[in-house]
């Protein structure tokens, strides 16, 4: 090597070197920054809480292996395609941006955390909430929200949820959507602020309830948490 070739080698060297402590550090910890890591939501509750109306193996298997499922492919299409460090609601509304790994775990992720949200071993007890009030405003009577709602669950075909929501003109309407599909979904059909969420996809009860969906969502009744959805409604 002569001592053209050897200052020529030596400035690369020197450049790649300087170049590698500038950048590698910088680089290293913004791929650090936008590593997802959604989580599960704690239940609140044991499995066995809802009961008779939801029995614990049902709910095990929902919280620890559906849900834990979603939530991995969902970091996991989020790592593949790079993560932009926006919450699950951001996602949601930019839904189209993302393809449809990331569609249907993003979905899959909220609607289970507003599921678990929605349940609970403690029966309703004194005056009705507000959103209860408004409820038979805008539906008639409670029983005939309850009909309504019913209905969209059983005419759901195939897997999906079915939706109480408050629309962007402040009024409450009954929707299903298929899938994992949600109303936060920029390309939703009914947009809407979600109040109350039933999981009619046939995991949520058919150890229980086999093919009767229609009893899932007459025992669901019981165990819906009215106090969640009237604060998700008041605020």
């Amino acid at each position: 090597m002569n001592r053209k070739q050897f200052l020529h080698y030596s400035a690369k060297v020197i450049t790649a070197t300087f170049a590698s402590t500038l950048i590698k550090p910088y680089y290293t910890q913004a791929m650090e920054n936008i590593t997802p890591n959604f989580q599960l939501p704690a239940l609140g509750y044991a499995y066995s809480a809802l009961e008779p109306f939801i029995d614990a193996a049902t709910m095990e298997i929902h919280y620890s292996k559906h849900h834990q499922a979603y939530l991995d492919n969902l970091n996991n299409a989020l790592l593949t395609i790079g993560y932009k460090n926006e919450s699950i609601e951001q996602i949601l509304k930019n839904i189209s941006s993302y393809n449809r790994a990331v569609r249907n775990n993003a979905g899959g992720h909220y609607n289970h955390s507003l599921f678990w949200e929605s349940l609970t071993p403690t029966r309703k007890t004194g005056a009705k909430t507000e959103i209860e009030i408004a409820i038979q405003r805008e539906f008639s009577s409670l029983d005939n929200f309850k009909k309504v709602f019913a209905e969209a669950g059983i005419a759901r075909f195939g897997s999906g949820w079915v939706w109480l929501i408050r629309t962007p003109d402040k009024k409450l309407k009954v929707i299903s959507t298929p899938n994992q599909d949600n109303p936060l979904m920029e390309d939703a059909q009914d947009k809407g602020t979600p109040l109350i969420a039933l999981d009619v996809w046939e995991h949520a009860y058919y150890l229980k309830y086999q093919n009767k969906r229609a009893a899932y969502i007459d025992a669901w009744w019981n165990v819906l948490n009215w106090n969640h959805a009237d604060q998700l409604y008041t605020s």
